[in-house]
């Protein structure tokens, strides 16, 4: 009979076997660097839980602060996001001395029911900004690029471009206020002078002009600022962000300028066929057309007005459908494309026939590469 083994050599057995090094977790670093592609990605809700996981760690992380802020923002969670933001600014116990220039400027935007706040954290922004640039101007620092000077100058702008849209918004008193328009000439001309041929800034000199009735010096403003991107290939990272430029096809259609919206439209749905407004957009443009050739004895640069009809309807329809199942935000938009769509009827405009062999028929396709999403759960 063979000699029993202790039972303690068996322990340390099972011990040694079940030995491993602990895994570390996630520094803040990594942790940051996740939740800012989750917030590219508009992952808000698992780039919300990054956020907290590093201000679980570091409860007065500025940059953990400012990601949770906008999920918050984006997820719909207003009255969070605004605590989130005043939580960066003084004399909150837990900002920080110099509080970042963002946290005013999303809080400006949480403040449309006050616009006198609004304007305050809007000139709070410029003026950390300002400063900002002043010392990048003086510093001779190798890591300073032109770039993040740019970058300040273009923050600095819509800063002041938000303060000039406050102003002229006629759902406030101060549009009313008889130094609104002097304020409005001195907000973009410093805005200019800050960053001379900004494309936005001119954009917003035109409507000025636009509430002005001035129209010429409209025109220039936006010829002067479309000239400076109509041009650049559309993966350029210098064309102007999609609402810009969908602005600018506002002010075209405001001043008949039914041609450039149109290019300009082309080069939004060349990006983003799934863009709502911009179908509306081109629809509205294509019915404004229609009236004119109409007015115009039925024809207008060479197509028939029910060309123009027809193309209206086609935009107007895709438009309707998109907003229904994007569930898109914007009511009036579709109560607007869908009047249009009535009148369309009325005169007797029918979509025009599908095409077919369309991309509905094909079907959906498994998209590879959903094991990240996994990834991105475990890291947490």
């Amino acid at each position: 009979m063979g000699r029993t083994r202790p039972k303690s050599r068996k322990a340390k057995t099972i011990f040694k076997e079940n030995t491993a090094e602990p895994v570390s977790p996630p520094s803040v670093h990594a942790l940051l660097e996740k939740a800012q592609e989750l917030i590219v990605r508009c992952d808000y809700e698992l780039a919300g839980r990054f956020a907290r996981r590093v201000l679980d760690r570091e409860p007065a992380n500025a940059e953990a602060k400012e990601m949770l802020g906008v999920t918050q923002l984006e997820t719909g969670e207003l009255e969070a996001a605004k605590e989130t933001f005043l939580s960066l600014i003084p004399p909150h116990p837990e900002a920080l001395g110099s509080p970042p220039p963002s946290a005013h400027l999303y809080l400006a935007q949480l403040s449309d029911d006050d616009p006198h706040l609004a304007l305050k954290h809007y000139q709070a922004a410029v003026d950390i900004l300002s400063a900002q640039l002043k010392g990048k101007e003086r510093a001779v620092d190798p890591t300073t690029t032109d770039d993040d000077e740019a970058e300040v100058k273009r923050n600095i702008v819509r800063a002041l471009i938000g303060m000039v849209e406050i102003w002229m918004d006629p759902s406030y008193d101060l549009c009313f206020d008889p130094a609104a328009e002097k304020t409005c000439e001195e907000l973009l001309n410093l805005a200019l002078q800050t960053d001379p041929g900004n494309t936005e800034a001119l954009q917003s000199f035109a409507s000025v002009r636009m509430s002005q009735q001035r129209p010429e010096e409209a025109k220039a403003y936006l010829e002067q600022a479309w000239s400076q991107w109509k041009d650049l290939d559309l993966d350029d990272s210098r064309l102007p962000p999609i609402p810009s430029r969908l602005a600018l096809v506002k002010l075209f259609l405001e001043l008949e300028l039914y041609t450039p919206a149109l290019l300009v439209l082309q080069g939004i749905m060349a990006t983003d066929d799934q863009e709502v407004e911009a179908w509306y957009l081109e629809g509205w443009c294509f019915f404004l057309m229609a009236e004119k050739a109409q007015e115009s004895g039925g024809k207008l640069d060479e197509l028939t007005w029910e060309d123009l009809a027809r193309d209206a309807r086609d935009c107007l329809e895709t438009c309707q459908m998109l907003h229904i199942n994007q569930e898109h935000p914007d009511t009036p938009l579709l109560e607007h494309v869908r009047e249009l769509i009535s009148k369309l009827e009325a005169l007797g405009i029918q979509p025009s026939p599908d095409k077919e062999g369309s991309d509905e028929e094909g079907g959906w396709e498994d998209v590879e590469g959903s094991d990240d999403d996994d990834d991105d759960v475990e890291m947490l």
